[in-house]
């Protein structure tokens, strides 16, 4: 990895301290973050954070509890401080952009408290021009248990916000007042319509999982709730608690870089075999249906197939083991040689990726990884995975750098939402933690899954196409638009669908498989890749509409989605100046024949061009715009 780091050791203090607050200035001076031992006149740890000079977290506590032992909030003293400036650009092995900047302003104050025994600990604080960030260090020469948090997100209105209370969840715009027990985050509150803020964590790796409880006493005080106690034997520092700070909510999305910043950089030393890509699902379970998705997947520029659950017996019965195909009779009859197709695969340059659920993992994992490195699987997916607990969240982060220690690949299912690690890990390509089209969300929530859940990273969408929910979801057209807004470095492609050649099978999961037609609309699916130069959320309002355009070397790819009616322009100057483009038009024409009823139009662009964009009903569009040579 390429980078530049600037870090300023800074001469004489920069921190304003007043009494018993501490204050720290973004970079750009526009946030504030006050940090107080003084709140209600008993050395109570609190902090405030404003913008612009407007409040956006009013005072609220910090501190941790603990078991046997009083909290660690009152009666402190400040003992020192320390800070520094950090202005750094990186390069990811992959992602939304190309390069990374990480400027921030960091302050560690040390506390004591005054009663015995006089306990240490630290704060560690960082603003940055997006938002603020802070973590617990504490030091112990015994075991300790975190009970809880008392770290709060107090209010001054009841703002409108998103709700829903598990990764998976439909969502509902609701307010601070109606925030359920267990609200999922990144939680998206707008302030007004020129602020919006964003809350969650960053860097979990073995902690127990934080949501937001509504406070008992206080209806507009958000509690960060843990998923359980936290155990530690020695020091320890905690996941990073964050506000993510902006003028709407497309550029909240458009810096969710922020949540990487809080992670530690790449540890995989040489990640030369890790590759995003395209996927399609294998869903016979059979050798035909294999070798049919592997020659589909060479001829339309897709690099992976993927068997899912089956391929191993009843992913639910505890004797099902990961170790040898047996394929689950209740999913398909068979048969299946699962290693003539990861050759055939291999010959045509399309790997293969094996689904392992959390039963047969728990039991298996050290045996199942370098099994499949020798079969020449390039990568996993985890499926129905614990999540929540410490030991369940520490179990699952070691799986990801196993995998990494046999590379292989990995995408996580289920309830598990991403907190930057695929920085560190980047095997990590991919996650669930969203309602995706295996549950047929239409455009509306996925217009508000776009600007809440994408803050936390990669999404596994399970993108369909030829399937009849597409029609129940909104339109072919918005199909594609959604692949290049909903950003995953593995996109599967296809989900309910089969290519020509794969088996019709009479009951069993590939029986309701809709057959891929080789249709022009194809072309898109073929072009469009997984990872990105550089990205811009040109327009968005949650759960209406939005608009985002992705670079991938000198080509343009915008993805528009609405729900209701919309007509707009759409200025194309994020183009290079002075250089003529072709844009491909994919959209919805109801009067067409034919399934997908969409019409592909060429036109000559370039960055003085303005589109006047009319869109229908729960539909979208989406463009590939090249240059012209």
């Amino acid at each position: 990895m390429n980078k530049i780091l600037l870090v300023l050791c800074l001469v004489g203090s920069t921190l304003i301290i007043q009494a018993k607050d501490i204050k720290i200035l973004s970079p750009d001076k526009k946030t504030e973050l006050t940090i107080s031992t003084s709140l209600k006149n008993e050395n109570e740890l609190s902090y405030a954070i404003s913008h612009l000079g407007s409040p956006i977290i009013a005072n609220s506590p910090l501190g941790l509890e603990f078991e046997n032992e009083r909290p660690l909030s009152k009666d402190l003293t400040v003992v020192s401080t320390k800070e520094k400036m950090v202005k750094e650009n990186w390069k990811p092995l992959y992602g939304e952009k190309d390069s990374y900047l990480d400027h921030y302003k960091e302050v560690t104050i040390q506390f004591k408290e005054g009663k015995m025994p006089y306990r240490l600990f630290s704060l560690t604080a960082r603003v940055y021009n997006e938002g603020v960030a802070f973590k617990y260090n504490i030091l112990t020469n015994k075991a300790l248990t975190i009970t809880g948090e008392l770290t709060g997100f107090r209010f001054t209105k009841d703002y409108s916000s998103w709700l829903a209370g598990n990764a998976q969840a439909l969502y509902r715009k609701g307010s601070i007042s109606k925030t359920g027990k267990g609200t999922e985050r990144p939680y998206v509150i707008e302030m007004d319509q020129n602020c919006f803020i964003a809350l969650g964590e960053a860097a979990l790796v073995d902690h127990a999982r934080m949501k937001f409880n509504r406070s008992p006493k206080d209806s507009l005080l958000l509690i960060a709730a843990l998923d359980g106690n936290a155990v530690y034997k020695t020091d320890f520092s905690t996941p990073w608690r964050y506000v993510m700070i902006a003028e709407s909510a497309g550029k909240l999305l458009e810096n969710n870089s922020f949540i990487l910043n809080l992670n530690q950089g790449n540890e995989i030393k040489d990640p030369s075999w890790i590759k995003p890509g395209k996927v399609i699902r294998e869903v016979t379970l059979t050798t035909i249906g294999g070798k049919a998705c592997i020659d589909f997947a060479a001829k339309h520029n897709l690099q992976y197939v993927e068997f899912d659950a089956g391929w191993y017996g009843h992913e639910y019965d505890n004797t099902s083991s990961a170790l040898a195909v047996n394929v689950d009779p209740s999913r398909s009859p068979g048969p299946l040689a699962l290693q003539e197709v990861i050759a055939y695969g291999k010959s045509k340059g399309v790997g293969v990726i094996l689904y392992v659920n959390q039963r047969a993992l728990s039991k298996e994992l050290d045996a199942i990884l370098p099994l499949f490195r020798s079969w020449g699987v390039k990568g996993m997916k985890y499926g129905f995975v614990n999540v929540g607990s410490q030991n369940s969240t520490s179990w699952l982060h070691e799986a990801v750098r196993k995998a990494a220690d046999h590379h292989l690949m990995v995408d996580i299912h289920d309830e598990y939402r991403p907190t930057g690690y695929s920085r560190t890990y980047p095997n990590l390509l991919t996650q669930e933690g969203i309602r995706g089209e295996e549950e047929s969300p239409d455009n509306h929530q996925v217009l508000i899954t776009m600007f809440t859940r994408m803050i936390a990273g990669a999404g596994d969408f399970t993108n369909c196409y030829f399937a009849p929910r597409v029609n129940e979801m909104g339109s072919h057209a918005s199909q594609m638009a959604k692949a290049i807004c909903i950003y995953s470095p593995w996109q599967f492609l296809y989900w309910y669908d089969r290519p020509l050649g794969s088996p019709i099978q009479k009951g069993g999961a590939g029986s309701t498989a809709s057959v891929i037609t080789e249709l022009p609309d194809l072309s898109f699916y073929d072009a469009v890749p997984t990872v990105w130069n550089d990205t811009k959320v040109i327009a968005g309002k949650i759960g209406e509409h939005g608009t985002i355009a992705r670079r991938n070397g000198g080509d343009w790819y915008v993805g528009t989605l609405t729900d209701k009616p919309i007509s707009f322009a759409l200025p194309l100057d994020f183009l290079a100046k002075n250089k003529s483009y072709e844009a491909t038009i994919y959209a919805d024409d109801m009067a067409l024949p034919g399934p997908t009823k969409i019409v592909i139009k060429k036109m000559k662009v370039d960055a003085s061009t303005v589109l006047n964009i009319d869109l229908l009903e729960k539909s979208g569009q989406a463009m590939v715009i090249r240059p012209i040579k």
